[in-house]
């Protein structure tokens, strides 16, 4: 599918700068070079009209023993400058006919070709065994990154499941590019003696990624797809990401016996989600979180899992370091939910710019047929907003993306990433 950001047969002329064109393909071959041959056949009919900026490509881990034949096959089939991506659990693309789909445990590779004009595109590659000190200055973070930040105002980021200190590079890039909104995922594992991470004609580990600057920018979306549940309380005790005492209206008492008294007013479906769909969400700025039954209202609340229970103490164990005096609240995860909440979010996105020339999606693998129980849970949920917008991306162990002004590694959510004029 070819997409460009001057003349559309579908849009009204846009204000956009000249001729960028978005190119995706999707192939479903099993043999690896029987699926590139069918990629390049399909670029080449969408009309690709010269070598990219940017290629994006996606793998599912079916592909995964191929991977280093994989790069220098594709280079050699398909032109862009530069080349990034990563090996999925699973694969979004769009097909020549413009259809967009969410391909798990199948083989399958999507490829995006971006052509951006006016707009600087800087590749890194991070060795996560040798971090720069966590309190040490920015400067040394930019050093170790070795891309420039100036004008940097989109990063995408790809991260390798065997590297060790995924939060520290997500907060120390967090650090050296303050201005860069960043998106990505951590890779798809596999059995082969190599990483997951693609960049230009080699497969590595560790991290990934391009800084955006100029004409073209993302625009970040994160859905956690989570409702709230009970009263919103305050921390009154906790230790490290152990929560031990919570209070709301001046009563205070134990997560777990807060928790039982929330139980009573549920739904008996409510309940059964409890057993298995539980989660905290963590509020990162002060203000009221609602408490009327409504999805979470996103950018302010990060949604975490609950580690473990202790029966003796009714302390819970969270997937969040924890402080006195922060709000949480219960939050419940189901379909509907997950729908409705991505709904208001890429809502919010279509009215700021319904134009986008190109969506990224990374998943959680709990998402997809998982959560939906039918395929194209999420892809469909951004026809709705977008109908006609190429959308690309990957089942992901991990997602990438900015709640509060901050990145943050989550679960369970849809990080989406719209590609729009950088106009103020």
């Amino acid at each position: 599918m070819a997409w460009t950001a001057r003349l559309s047969p579908f849009l009204p002329w846009r204000t956009a700068p000249q001729q960028a064109q978005c190119t995706t393909a999707l192939s479903r071959e099993p043999a690896l070079e029987t699926a590139i041959a069918d990629l390049a056949q399909q670029l080449k009919q969408a009309g690709q009209r010269s070598q990219a900026d940017l290629g994006l490509v996606f793998c599912s881990s079916a592909y995964a023993t191929d991977l280093q034949r994989f790069m220098p096959l594709l280079q050699q089939a398909i032109g862009a400058k530069h080349w990034l991506g990563c090996c999925g659990g699973g694969v979004v693309g769009t097909n020549t006919e413009g259809s967009a789909q969410e391909l798990e445990n199948e083989p399958a590779i999507s490829v995006t070709l971006l052509s951006l004009p006016e707009t600087e595109i800087e590749l890194f590659m991070l060795k996560s065994d040798a971090l720069p000190d966590l309190d040490g200055s920015r400067q040394s973070w930019i050093d170790w990154a070795g891309v420039v930040p100036d004008g940097g105002h989109s990063m995408l980021l790809f991260i390798d499941p065997t590297c060790t200190a995924i939060n520290d590079v997500i907060s120390g890039l967090d650090f050296a590019y303050p201005e860069a909104q960043k998106i990505g995922g951590i890779a798809a594992q596999h059995n082969a003696q190599h990483g997951s991470l693609l960049l230009g004609d080699r497969v590595v580990d560790g991290a990934i990624g391009c800084l955006i600057k100029g004409a073209w920018r993302i625009d970040p979306v994160v859905a956690q797809g989570c409702k709230p549940i009970g009263p919103v309380f305050e921390i009154e005790q906790a230790e490290r990401n152990v929560l031990l005492r919570l209070s709301h209206d001046g009563d205070a008492d134990t997560p777990v016996a807060c928790l039982q008294t929330i139980l009573q007013g549920l739904s008996p479906e409510e309940k059964e989600l409890v057993r298995h769909s539980l989660f905290l969400g963590v509020a990162k700025t002060n203000f009221q979180l609602p408490s009327d039954g409504s999805p979470a209202p996103g950018p302010a609340v990060l949604v975490r899992n609950l580690l473990g229970v202790d029966p003796r103490t009714g302390s819970v164990a969270v997937a969040e370091r924890l402080r006195v005096g922060q709000q949480v609240q219960f939050q419940l995860r189901d379909a509907e939910t997950s729908r409705q909440e991505q709904q208001q979010l890429l809502g919010r996105q279509q009215t700021r710019n319904a134009d986008p020339l190109a969506a990224l999606l990374f998943a959680c693998l709990g998402r997809g047929e998982g959560l939906y129980g039918s395929p194209n849970g999420d892809v469909e949920g951004c026809r709705q907003q977008f109908p006609a917008v190429p959308i690309s991306g990957a089942f992901c162990n991990g997602e990438i993306g900015p709640v509060a002004g901050a990145t943050h590694l989550h679960g369970y959510t849809a990080s989406w990433g719209f590609l729009v004029p950088n106009t103020p």
